[in-house]
């Protein structure tokens, strides 16, 4: 009986074997690179201690507060495309291809350009950033991911990512056994990323998805695309501003020791924001489709997804504030110590990172990207201002609350200024006292 009742289940809902596995695929994927980048980050922050933990990860954010240049917010929007238009994927894909490589060589410029005005207490970190932002040229070819994930087989980006993380993880264990100087592993950054770009373009040539030479470039679909991701090349901005501001800030009015307690602390609070994005990306499409049959089942199932990451990322963080002290001084040892303090203000950051990431999927659905600049936007400000109100007087602690604020105001409270946005609103507010549950 039990085995007639799924297989019915299943028949209603044709698309969820392989939405599971895919999420499946990119779950292993997440944990798997989670474990092997955690201890691997972990010894190399032993090795390198604070101070020059903390210029390469100065480095690191200084480069991503100019990567919405590399991606142009094209991602969602192609893939949606992809979606409602398959016939058109050699177009799509093609045009995207050329404006995210565009967009990578005017990162490089910039950052070329900017880098020259920004001091520190570290001589080489101009030619640090500047090798980072050289590696975003070959992130273009992520373009080939897109395919992937409209077609929800994203297993081969699993393969991809995966078997590039694991040789570079070789290389930095190399890089510690033989005493090699920071700059060593600042290029194992960069080469990461151009073997993640060649393990991409052998999977799509390799598995018959056609060939990367049949794409298209046609000026009206540049047209189309950036009409429609503008503002998310914005949002995408105002993103990155509210995610790594407080690590330039801290960088540059502290010092690279206070960034390196603080990095330590941040890159634990973020190992878990792969869990709603991997979800948001295999559920996107079926979501599209769903709301093109009925509009009650559309909302109900974003209501489920919008109580699922409300409770999960509740719990996480109140299990990782429990035990935020034991977490860091077993990871990282006792130079590390006040990065425990920052980890169990910044870990509840993510609840709102959680409920961003699933509103941000039905702005885009719901065709109100405008909107998604506007909630980024207010992020981005709140978190400059606290930051150079509160760094000054709180050091690092300052910067842990500056960044929960700005993501509360962001990924919730923002939501009430906006008519179409006030129904996410609701649904948050749903999520944290589910009573409707028991009407049902």
């Amino acid at each position: 009986m039990l085995t007639n009742k799924l297989k019915k289940f299943f028949e209603r809902h044709p698309a969820l074997p392989k939405i599971m596995a895919n999420i499946n695929w990119l779950t292993v994927e997440k944990i798997f690179n989670m474990m092997i980048s955690l201890f691997i980050g972990v010894w190399v922050a032993r090795y390198l201690g604070p101070d020059k933990y903390g210029v390469m990860n100065y480095a690191v954010a200084f480069v991503a507060l100019f990567s919405p240049l590399s991606r142009l917010g094209l991602d969602s929007i192609v893939v949606r495309n992809i979606v409602q238009n398959p016939e058109k994927k050699d177009e799509y894909l093609g045009t995207t291809l050329v404006l995210k490589f565009g967009g990578s060589v005017a990162l490089f410029g910039l950052v070329l350009f900017l880098i020259t005005f920004f001091k520190t207490d570290h001589p080489k970190t101009q030619l640090y950033v500047l090798i980072i932002a050289f590696g975003y040229i070959f992130k273009s070819i992520d373009t080939i991911n897109l395919w992937f994930q409209s077609q929800i087989q994203s297993k081969y980006t699993v393969f991809s990512r995966s078997g590039s993380l694991f040789l570079v993880s070789l290389l930095k264990i190399a890089f510690i056994l033989t005493h090699s100087p920071l700059t060593a592993f600042i290029w194992a950054i960069t080469i990461d990323t151009i073997m993640t770009a060649v393990f991409l373009f052998f999977f799509y040539q390799a598995k018959g998805f056609l060939s990367l030479f049949h794409w298209k470039i046609k000026i009206p679909v540049v047209k189309d695309l950036l009409k429609d991701s503008w503002p998310l090349i914005l949002s995408s901005i105002a993103i990155i501003i509210y995610m790594r501001i407080d690590q330039v800030m801290l960088g540059t009015m502290l010092n690279s020791s206070a960034l390196g307690i603080y990095s330590a602390a941040v890159k634990i609070s973020e190992k878990w924001y792969f869990i709603p994005t991997i979800i948001s990306l295999s559920v996107f499409p079926s979501i599209i489709n769903t709301k093109k049959k009925s509009e009650g089942k559309y909302l109900d199932r974003l209501q489920k997804l919008y109580d699922f990451f409300t409770w999960f990322s509740i719990c996480f963080a109140l299990l990782i504030t429990l035990f935020s002290k034991s977490i860091i001084l077993f990871l990282y040892g006792q130079d590390y110590s006040q990065a425990s303090s920052v980890l169990s203000v910044h870990i509840w950051a993510g609840v709102f990172v959680f409920l961003g990431i699933a509103s941000r999927r039905y702005l885009i659905i719901e065709n109100a990207t405008k909107i998604t600049f506007f909630r980024t936007f207010s992020g981005a400000l709140s978190n400059v201002i606290l930051n150079v109100i509160l760094i000054p007087i709180y050091g690092i602690m300052g910067a842990a609350y500056a960044t929960l604020v700005s993501y509360a105001i962001s990924g919730y409270f923002s939501n009430i200024l906006f008519k179409k946005s006030r129904k996410i609103f609701i649904m948050f507010l749903k999520s944290l006292f589910p009573i409707h549950y028991l009407k049902k």
